[in-house]
């Protein structure tokens, strides 16, 4: 058996928002790395024989936790919380009105704290048998870059980073590690609604590509990878850590190309 194929082997995660993109994509390569995974959405996700199935929205508390509940009871004490499922918006502070704000802040902020705190009773359980635990929060880019027509949903991921940071600090003493991702504008379901909805999808693909300096989007599998990696135990030693994957869009100033 391989050093990778071994990294989680006797580990147990549950991912939200598990049943496309980013999190199935998530909970497909940890399973492939040994753990047993248990997927929370609103949905079955397809082809997940290897997933365990968990059915809630995580804008529902008492969803949240018989499904959390469920997802201990079939795989026992969590190692890895990922804490992905969200929701995006469009526009700046004047096109989104307050119920709309509440909706998106429902889902993509307070689903982490519902979710989160319906798992650390077995967070805290896979600590003492285990001596870790790890949570990883889906973040963005939106959250450290002015965003044109993001307003609503820069905000919401301003505040997962920030949650994040507050998390590992009130969480490291007990050997949970809490770490986010912040991708660039990823290959997703959701961005392919977004393009789809727009006036010229071609030219509107090409001004997402255009802005992140490797001229591409980001895969829903490198995202997967990056968050695998803050969750292994490999990473033993990082927390209160935003890893960006986002084909240098946060940190690098290209020149720009000559005109004519």
């Amino acid at each position: 058996m391989t050093v990778q194929s071994a990294e989680f082997a006797g580990l147990t995660a549950l991912v939200t928002g598990g049943a496309s993109g980013i999190g199935l994509a998530t909970a497909r390569l940890l399973t492939a790395r040994g753990a047993r995974v248990a997927v929370l959405d609103r949905v079955k996700a397809e082809d997940s024989t290897d997933l365990y199935p968990v059915i809630a929205d995580v804008t529902r508390d008492d969803q949240v936790r018989a499904a959390v509940a469920e997802a201990g009871q079939a795989l026992g004490p969590l190692d890895i919380l990922v804490n992905n499922a969200g929701i995006g918006a469009a526009g700046t502070v004047e096109d989104n009105d307050d119920d709309e704000w509440r909706r998106v802040l429902d889902v993509n902020v307070l689903g982490i704290v519902r979710t989160t705190r319906a798992a650390l009773p077995l967070l805290r359980e896979a600590v003492r048998q285990h001596g870790q635990a790890a949570i990883v929060n889906t973040c963005s880019i939106a959250a450290t870059a002015g965003l044109p027509n993001r307003a609503l949903y820069s905000a919401t991921k301003g505040a997962v980073y920030s949650l994040t940071l507050a998390m590992a600090a009130d969480h490291v003493a007990e050997r949970i590690r809490v770490n986010c991702v912040t991708p660039g504008t990823a290959d997703t379901p959701w961005v392919r609604r977004l393009l789809d909805a727009a006036a010229d999808p071609d030219a509107e693909r090409a001004a997402l590509v255009a802005r992140q300096p490797m001229r591409r989007l980001v895969s829903a599998d490198e995202v997967a990878a990056a968050i695998t990696y803050l969750a292994s135990p490999l990473a033993g030693a990082t927390t209160g850590t935003a890893l960006a994957v986002d084909g240098g869009m946060q940190g690098l100033r290209l020149r720009q190309p000559k005109i004519g």
